[in-house]
């Protein structure tokens, strides 16, 4: 029989390697995972991607915006939005024009048209935060949105790339 060596035995009467010094984080990578695929199923529904929803949303609470501040906004990357504006244009969604202000700027809106997608968005989260939230009653929800808020807090703190932050640092 041959011995195990120290890096064997530590390995081995370790945690499982996926939770390994961390089984928050890992409970929280998993979740958040899990949340996406459930919103690509519900989003699909209503022939939307993850994300462009959020675009959506954006769009429909501010109006008209330059294309530059669209993309600061969604935290992604330029191309990405890029892809996604195309693809809303594509499906009558959105409309891009050159902003009057400023001929090199690109304005981006929600068409007309967009407004019966607006319902069917927010019937898919709605939808979404029932399954996500499913065996929790109301004291437990709004426990956990408190938790989460803490939890977003202290990643905000440690990584000091927050939106809001940003926004009241720069506002």
């Amino acid at each position: 029989m041959t011995r195990a060596t120290p890096a064997e035995d530590a390995c081995t009467n370790a945690l499982p390697t996926a939770a390994l010094g961390g089984p928050v984080s890992h409970a929280v990578s998993r979740v958040a995972r899990l949340h996406r695929i459930a919103a690509g199923k519900v989003l699909k529904g209503v022939d939307l991607y993850p994300g462009q929803e959020l675009l959506m949303m954006h769009l429909w609470d501010r109006g008209a915006v330059r294309q530059t501040e669209l993309i600061k906004a969604m935290e992604l990357d330029p191309s990405t939005v890029t892809k996604m504006l195309q693809r809303l244009e594509q499906t009558g969604h959105v409309r891009r024009r050159p902003d009057p202000a400023d001929r090199r700027a690109v304005l981006v809106e929600a068409t007309d048209e967009s407004c019966a997608l607006h319902t069917a968005v927010e019937a898919a989260w709605g939808s979404l935060e029932e399954h996500t939230l499913a065996g929790l009653d109301p004291a437990e929800r709004t426990e956990l949105v408190r938790l989460l808020a803490k939890v977003e807090e202290n990643l905000c703190r440690e990584t000091e790339d927050c939106p809001d932050r940003r926004r009241a640092a720069s506002g």
